[in-house]
């Protein structure tokens, strides 16, 4: 048995090549990141821009190690030819000088290539499924992150402990990668945030919304991106609405009209008096709080009723997202690490690069075993390529793909099994 251990643990430290970072972060995409913001180092340091661009994404994978760890632990320094190596006040110094500007960049064009190569045949009626769902991350309670990130304020004289950045995210429904994301200060909504991220709704694809988003502007807009990009979004109780058509016997499935309020159409003066969607309604209220019926701009007949009713109900597995960033990557900590605006805004991009890295590779490793992403519990593949990392720091050069396979293999033990159908359909609390 030690034997066998032995030759395991040999295996296991002798990769044939670089990292992961490496190899899934191609330094020509660091570059090019660095060289769009004009951030690339222009003269030789112990810390250079592109490894000080690695070590924000390790700081999102290893959230309980401390940050001069992290360094030690990736092997990301470079040190003199005496062996002198830097300080610990060089890594702020460092990340100062990146600035945020080449991780969003970075997080672009990592998320364009991953999502392109692994939701491209996932599609439903030759629709890409996305959802656009939001949350918050708190900060140190500090002067300058309170006025820029601001509290939220619950009343008049009541707020929040700490100032929020309210963050937005477009997410693939099945594979869950992350598209695109808008976050900035608490005192602007998810509405707004939502906004920002219309132009990136490609085209012959559906968003799936919350009810919150439910905004004349913002559903006419998305549509307006390509005529194709679609839009989908449970109806308000309050709702006020006009059958226009009625398309079944039933009384279910309608054409629906609803007037632009003045304040929407003084935001955006392009904004028709009225608007028309579809609205398919559920056949029954089961329950008090039961979802009444979703609208969408889906309004051709290949779109059956109940399709479009069982097509909602998969954007609440999104909302695990963000359960596993928070829960999974940032071990429940409440606050995020840093306490500078530009450094809340690295850390960010950071994790949202990381968090695509793990999803990138469970989507493959579901490839590999044939069944759904979201079958693949991340926290296993979490933990192996945090094991995988810290084994290439310090094993001898060369190249990943036999590393990675290995670990995709030990990865489908993690398999997680099929969820049983639900007696009762779900319902909002």
């Amino acid at each position: 048995m030690l034997a066998h251990w032995l030759i395991d643990v040999d295996d296991f430290a002798s990769p044939d090549s670089l990292a992961l970072f490496q190899k899934e972060l191609p330094l020509e995409w660091i570059k090019q990141a660095l060289d769009d913001t004009n951030k690339a180092s222009m003269r030789r340091r112990k810390l250079p821009a592109e490894l000080v661009v690695w070590l924000i994404v390790g700081i999102g994978l290893y959230r309980d190690r401390p940050i001069t760890d992290v360094l030690d632990k990736l092997d990301l320094k470079l040190s003199s030819s005496l062996g002198e190596s830097i300080a610990p006040s060089a890594i702020p110094q460092a990340r100062k000088r990146l600035t945020a500007q080449p991780l969003e960049a970075l997080f672009s064009l990592t998320a364009k290539h991953w999502t392109q190569a692994e939701d491209s045949d996932d599609t439903w009626f030759g629709l890409k499924l996305f959802s656009v769902d939001g949350t918050q991350f708190r900060t140190h309670d500090t002067q300058a992150l309170a006025e820029h990130f601001q509290y939220v304020k619950h009343s008049k004289t009541r707020h929040t402990e700490y100032p929020v950045v309210r963050l937005c995210a477009l997410c693939s429904l099945r594979s869950r990668l992350l598209h695109d994301v808008a976050f900035g200060p608490s005192a602007s909504g998810e509405v707004s945030y939502a906004k920002q991220l219309a132009a990136s709704a490609p085209a012959n694809s559906l968003t799936i919304f919350d009810r919150c988003y439910l905004s004349a502007e913002l559903m006419i807009n998305w549509l307006r991106q390509h005529g194709s990009s679609h839009w989908m979004t449970p109806i308000k109780s309050n709702t006020q609405y006009e059958i226009v058509e009625q398309l079944d016997k039933d009384g279910r499935d309608l054409i629906v009209e609803m007037k632009v309020s003045q304040h929407a159409r003084k935001q955006d003066p392009s904004l028709p008096d009225a608007w028309q969607a579809r609205l398919v309604l559920y056949p029954e209220q089961q329950q008090p709080n039961h979802i009444k019926g979703v609208l969408t701009s889906l309004v051709g007949t290949q779109y059956d009723t109940q399709s479009l009713l069982n097509v909602y109900f998969e954007r609440w597995e999104v909302e695990n997202s963000y359960g596993e960033i928070k829960h999974d990557m940032l071990e429940d900590e409440m606050l995020l690490r840093s306490q500078s605006v530009e450094g809340i805004e690295q850390e960010i991009w950071g994790i949202l690069i990381a968090y695509n890295l793990v999803r990138l590779e469970i989507s493959r490793i579901a490839k590999e075993a044939e069944v759904s992403p979201l079958r693949i519990s991340f926290m296993m593949a979490l933990r192996d390529i945090q094991d995988e990392l810290m084994w290439c720091a310090i094993a001898s050069p060369g190249s990943i793909p036999k590393k990675l396979r290995a670990m995709r293999e030990r990865v489908k033990r993690y398999i997680l099994p099929e969820r049983k159908k639900r007696p009762k359909s779900r319902t909002v609390r």
